[in-house]
């Protein structure tokens, strides 16, 4: 009983890291993740004022948008604060309670955001092969349903996974890999028997990002069907157009996610400069390329930048 108390006792501070083997260059490389940090949260910001703001933008495509602006942020925002903490050598601890609160919000945005692309892949299903029925079964009701049953489905799938890691002892070292705060690298250092949590895990990732990832493919495959029908050359190609941010939005989440999956599953002893870099492309990629692909890609998006950039010149002007 009292090795147990002990375990616990320890378990209840962890230690993150940051750069091994460049901690004296800590501070010049927190330069770079701050200016993205700015860029992302200054892009997803944008994409909502404009959204917010335009009665044109009041269409199913630009809630979606809205919904993978915020889910952007859910996902990336909580690590800012530890990863800083650590590069700017102010603290490493952090708190067991912390911790699983911090991975609750990375892992539970990340299946969101998962969700919200297939929900958009429904939205150019429609709008496509649909178009006359587009308002009538896009209502905002309904997106509104689509956005609580996605964040819902995703925190609800995560609360079994993380609520056992209260159980385990962590007896050994309290090192974790990272900046902040993941699954995968929390049941690394636990002196009891993961395999619940291991399996789960598996499971859920195939379950959830299987199911959204088929059901997107499954919609671009009817997309494709109706845009072949298409007569003339310049209507295929703007079909196709309406679609390229998304499928951008898709591979720039997919690609990082599984790769960080397979990392650490499947080279757990290779540098530990792999696993971080594959960390912070997983979480920083997506809120910072995205606002800047769906400013370029789509018009109604990019002119409200530039209606929002001229008119808070010309009014800084004017005082």
């Amino acid at each position: 009983m009292t090795t147990l108390n002990s375990s616990n006792t320890l378990s209840s501070t962890f230690y993150l890291s940051g750069i091994p083997g460049y901690e004296e260059f800590h501070h010049w490389i927190s330069i770079p993740f701050c200016l993205l940090y700015l860029v992302g949260i200054m892009g997803n910001c944008t994409i909502l004022h404009i959204v917010r703001t335009d009665p044109r933008l009041h269409q199913p495509m630009y809630y979606f948008l809205a919904m993978l602006s915020l889910t952007d942020m859910g996902m990336s925002m909580p690590t800012m604060i530890s990863l800083f903490r650590v590069l700017w050598s102010i603290s490493r601890e952090i708190q067991f309670s912390t911790c699983v609160v911090q991975m609750f919000f990375i892992h539970t945005f990340s299946f969101t955001e998962s969700s919200v692309l297939l929900a958009m892949a429904f939205d150019r299903y429609v709008a496509i092969c649909h178009p006359l029925r587009y308002a009538t079964i896009l209502t905002p009701r309904l997106i509104m349903k689509i956005g609580i049953a996605a964040l819902l489905r995703s925190a609800c799938a995560m609360i079994p996974l993380l609520a056992r890691l209260a159980f385990f002892p962590f007896c050994h070292s309290h090192i974790l890999s990272h900046s902040y705060c993941l699954h995968q690298d929390m049941i690394r250092l636990a002196c009891a028997d993961t395999n619940f949590n291991v399996i789960y895990g598996l499971v859920l990732i195939s379950v959830l990002w299987g199911m959204d990832s088929l059901g997107i493919f499954v919609s671009y495959v009817y997309i494709l069907h109706s845009i072949l029908k298409i007569a003339s050359r310049e209507g295929r190609l703007k079909a196709l157009n309406t679609c390229a941010s998304h499928i951008c939005a898709v591979l720039i989440l997919y690609v990082p996610m599984i790769g960080l999956s397979i990392v650490h599953r499947f080279a757990k002893h290779s540098s530990p400069l792999i696993h971080i870099f594959m960390a912070h492309i997983y979480l920083l990629v997506p809120p910072v390329l995205n606002p800047i692909i769906y400013s370029v890609k789509t018009k109604q998006i990019r002119q409200g930048v530039l209606y929002l950039l001229l008119h808070t010149k010309i009014s800084s002007t004017m005082m």
